[in-house]
C-alpha cells in the first residue's frame, strides 16, 4: 500500500510540476504576442539554432512515435524497427530538402507559402483545407490518449475520461492561446528533455536486464513474440502475401512523406533566419529523435522478451500499451504495473508528449483557420489590423481545442489507427506534390494546387472506407461488420502518385488554357506598349 502510495504521489507530483513549469513558460513568452509576427513565427526565430531545432524535435515526437511504434517493435519484430527507421529518416528528409526552402519573413503557414511563391492567393483554402484535414484526426488520437494517460496518473476510473480529456483540452488552449510559437516551442524543448530521459532509462534497464547483449535482448524478443524466424524478416505486421507486401510498401511510403510534410512542422520552418541556422537546426533535430527511435526499439523488444504477445495483445491488440506495461516487469518489488514508481514517471513523459503536441497541433490549425480563411489579407503594418488577426487566431484556438475536446469525449473508445492513417494519408498524397512542385517545378500553378487538394482527398476518403482499417478485421473501427472492398490498409501506394499525377495535370491544364484564351497576345502586346 506504501508503494502504491509513493507511485500515485511522484505520478501527481511530477504530473502538476510539468503543468505548473509548462504553464510558466507560457507566460513568460505572452509578453509579446501582440503581434502576428512574434504569435506565430516567435518559436524558431528567438530560440536560436539549438532551441529551434529541438523544437522541431519536440513537434516530431507524438504519441503515436512512443506508444504505436513500441508496440509495433514488440509485436511485428523487424517491421516495428523498419516504422523507427522510417520516423529517423522522414526528419532528415524534411530539414535537408524542404527547410532551407521554405524560410520566409511574413510567412506563417503553408498557404502563406504558395500563395506568395505562386503569386495567386486562391490556393490558401486549398491548402487551409488540407491542414485541417491532415491535422483535425492527429489531434483527437493525441487529446484521446492525453485524458487516458492522466485518468491513468491521478488513478481514476474510466467515468473520469471524458473530465480528463477535456481538461487536457483546456491546458492545450492555453498554451497555444498564450504562449503561441515561441512558448509551445519551450514546451516541446521541456518535453524532449522529459521523453529522452524516460526512454533512455527503460533502455537501459531493459539492456541490463540481458548483459548490454543486444542480440542476447532480440533472441528473447523473438522467443516471446511466439513468431519464430518471422520476427526477424519483414512482413508480420500485414503478412507475407502479395497483399501485405504492398500494405507494408505503402505504409513506409506514407510514413515517409506524411510525418515530413505535416503542417505544425512545416509551421517552425518558416521562421529560419539563414542557411546556417537550418544546418544547425537539422542536427539538434535530428539526434534527438534518432536517439528516441533508438530507445524505443529496445523498449520494444524488451517488452516483447518480458511480457510476450498474449500478455500484449490482452491489454491493447495494437500493443499501444506495451511501453506503460513494461514498467512493471523492469520494477518486480510493485505491486502491478500501475504501482509502480517508474510507471509514474514513463506515464508522466507520455503525458508530456501528448499534451505538447496537442499545443502544437491546434496552433497550426488555429493559424490556418485564422489566416488561410480570411476574406482577406489583413496589412501587418497597422497595428489595429494585426490586433484583430491575433484575436481572431487566439478564438480559432479557443474554438478548435473545443470542438476537438466534444468529439474525442464521444470517440474516445475507437482504434485511433484509423485517424492516424487517415492524416498521414492526406499529409503524404497532397502536400509533397504541391511543395515539390512548387519548389522545383517551373510552370505549376493554382489549378495544379487545387487539382492535387479536391482529387486526392475524396479518393482518400472513399479507399479509406473501402479498405480493412475500417471493417471486416479485429482491430478495425468497425470490427463486427465487414464491407470492405479495398485490400490495402493504407492507400498511400495508390494515393501518393496519384497527388502527384493530378498536381501535373492541373498545372498543364491551366497553361493550355491560359496559351489558348482569345487575344491573349494582342493584350499582351499592348501591355507591353
Amino acid at each position: 500500500m506504501s508503494g502504491a502510495f509513493d507511485a500515485r504521489s511522484l505520478a501527481v507530483v511530477v504530473f502538476l510540476g510539468f503543468v505548473a513549469v509548462s504553464l510558466l513558460l507560457c507566460g513568460l513568452a505572452a509578453a509579446d504576442q501582440d503581434d502576428p509576427e512574434h504569435f506565430y513565427a516567435g518559436g524558431s526565430s528567438a530560440l536560436g539554432p539549438a532551441g529551434a531545432g529541438l523544437a522541431i524535435a519536440g513537434d516530431y515526437i507524438s504519441a503515436a512515435t512512443l506508444l504505436s511504434t513500441t508496440g509495433a517493435v514488440a509485436l511485428a519484430g523487424l517491421d516495428g524497427v523498419l516504422f523507427a527507421a522510417a520516423t529517423v529518416a522522414s526528419l532528415v528528409l524534411v530539414m535537408r530538402v524542404l527547410a532551407e526552402p521554405l524560410r520566409g519573413k511574413g510567412v506563417f503557414t503553408l498557404g502563406d507559402f504558395l500563395a506568395d511563391r505562386l503569386g495567386d492567393p486562391s490556393v490558401r483554402r486549398a491548402l487551409g483545407i488540407t491542414t485541417l484535414v491532415v491535422l483535425a484526426p492527429l489531434l483527437l488520437v493525441q487529446l484521446a490518449t492525453a485524458g487516458r494517460v492522466m485518468a491513468s496518473v491521478f488513478g481514476l476510473p474510466d467515468g473520469a475520461l471524458t473530465g480528463c480529456t477535456v481538461a487536457s483540452g483546456a491546458l492545450m488552449v492555453c498554451y497555444s492561446a498564450v504562449g503561441g510559437m515561441r512558448g509551445t516551442g519551450y514546451i516541446q524543448i521541456l518535453k524532449v528533455a522529459v521523453v529522452l530521459a524516460a526512454v533512455t532509462l527503460l533502455a537501459g534497464l531493459v539492456l541490463a536486464r540481458y548483459g548490454w547483449n543486444p542480440f542476447a535482448l532480440f533472441d528473447a524478443a523473438r522467443h516471446g513474440s511466439g513468431a519464430g524466424g518471422a520476427y526477424a524478416r519483414p512482413g508480420l505486421q500485414f503478412g507475407h502475401s502479395v497483399v501485405g507486401t504492398l500494405d507494408l510498401l505503402g505504409f513506409q511510403l506514407t510514413l515517409v512523406l506524411g510525418a515530413a510534410c505535416m503542417p505544425h512542422i512545416m509551421m517552425r520552418l518558416h521562421p529560419m533566419r539563414d542557411s546556417w541556422t537550418v544546418r544547425r537546426a537539422t542536427l539538434w533535430a535530428s539526434a534527438p529523435v534518432a536517439v528516441l527511435c533508438l530507445g524505443v526499439v529496445v523498449v520494444g523488444l524488451g517488452a516483447s522478451a518480458l511480457l510476450g504477445r498474449k500478455v500484449l495483445q490482452a491489454a491493447d491488440p495494437a500493443g499501444g500499451t506495451a511501453l506503460l506495461l513494461v514498467t512493471g516487469a523492469l520494477d518486480p518489488g510493485a505491486d502491478g504495473p500501475r504501482e509502480s514508481l517508474l510507471f509514474a514517471f514513463v506515464a508522466c513523459a507520455v503525458f508530456a508528449t501528448t499534451l505538447a503536441a496537442v499545443a502544437g497541433i491546434t496552433l497550426a490549425a488555429a493559424s490556418s483557420l485564422a489566416r488561410d480563411f480570411a476574406a482577406r489579407a489583413r496589412p501587418r503594418t497597422a497595428a489595429r489590423s494585426a490586433g484583430r488577426e491575433i484575436l481572431r487566431a487566439r478564438l480559432a484556438v479557443v474554438l478548435t481545442g473545443a470542438l476537438a475536446a466534444w468529439v474525442t469525449a464521444f470517440t474516445h473508445d475507437r482504434n485511433p489507427q484509423v485517424l492516424l492513417s487517415l492524416s498521414f494519408a492526406a499529409s503524404a498524397s497532397v502536400l509533397p506534390p504541391v511543395l515539390l512542385y512548387a519548389l522545383f517545378r517551373p510552370g505549376f500553378n493554382a489549378r495544379g494546387v487545387r487539382w492535387t487538394v479536391y482529387g486526392t482527398l475524396p479518393l482518400i476518403a472513399a479507399l479509406m472506407v473501402c479498405s480493412p482499417a475500417v471493417s471486416g478485421t479485429p482491430v478495425a473501427l468497425f470490427p463486427d461488420r465487414d464491407f470492405h472492398c479495398f485490400p490495402l490498409q493504407t492507400p498511400g501506394l495508390i494515393t501518393v502518385p496519384a497527388g502527384f499525377l493530378l498536381g501535373y495535370l492541373g498545372s498543364r491544364t491551366g497553361r493550355v488554357r491560359r496559351a489558348r484564351e482569345p487575344g491573349r497576345e494582342n493584350r499582351a502586346a499592348f501591355i507591353a506598349q
